[in-house]
């Protein structure tokens, strides 16, 4: 008797934890889509060379000849897509499962989370274009002598002694000098004078002081 209880309990057990398996095969999901590389651009074999990256390569997914890929195996949450290529520049994407099975895809934008910029599920991916591993030498342009403070300091005056003349040759110019000059013009004392004001005026006190100490 006590054989057969213990024969039910196992079959039970091991049926509860088939129960579990088919259930947990049952939430696992599988995210689709296809990568096209840059337009005009002669890209054979880039599609060995790219990966698709969910949350950083916890799922690793892999791309067919035509650019089409599938990442399986994942249960319902929130995930980021990347598609890593050393050659082509794609912008991420957040997809998001639901325990119903429905998916959501947005661009992600991490200066702005809260913006939601929906995408079309299956996943079409265009390459923003190259990555840029170098920064193009600067090269020397005519420009940059002539607009150089050192040059703008030695033309601006040529310009102005040469142009100046010409502008007062000009009679109405001439005019309007002369009328801001009778507007501005104002007698000036003499600085030899202002001098002996004030000297004068320091030794008068000292020679009374004397004077009246002469007296006492």
């Amino acid at each position: 008797m006590k054989s057969l209880i213990v024969l039910v309990l196992l079959s039970l057990a091991a049926f509860s934890q088939a129960e579990g398996v088919v259930d947990n095969e049952e939430s696992l999901y599988v995210v689709e889509g296809r990568i096209y590389s840059a337009e005009g651009e002669n890209s054979n074999g880039w599609q060995r060379e790219t990966r698709i990256l969910v949350n950083g390569g916890e799922y690793l997914g892999f791309l067919k000849q035509d650019g089409s890929f599938i990442v399986s195996n994942l249960p319902s949450g929130s995930y980021t897509l990347e598609v890593a290529n050393p050659n082509y520049y794609y912008e991420p994407l957040r997809v998001e499962i639901s325990n119903k099975g429905k998916f959501r895809a947005r661009k992600l934008n991490h200066l702005q989370p809260s913006v939601v910029n929906l995408v079309a599920y299956p996943l079409k991916m265009k390459s923003l274009g190259k990555i840029r591993y170098f920064q193009q030498r600067e090269q020397w342009r005519i420009t940059d002598f002539l607009f150089s403070p050192m040059v703008l300091m030695m033309v601006l005056p040529l310009l102005l002694i040469m142009v100046l003349p010409k502008m007062m040759n000009d009679p109405e110019t001439k005019k309007e000098m002369e009328q801001l000059n009778n507007m501005t013009k104002y007698e000036l004392p003499d600085v030899s004078e202002v001098v002996a004001n004030l000297f004068s005026d320091r030794e008068e006190p000292k020679q009374k002081s004397k004077a009246s100490k002469k007296r006492q």
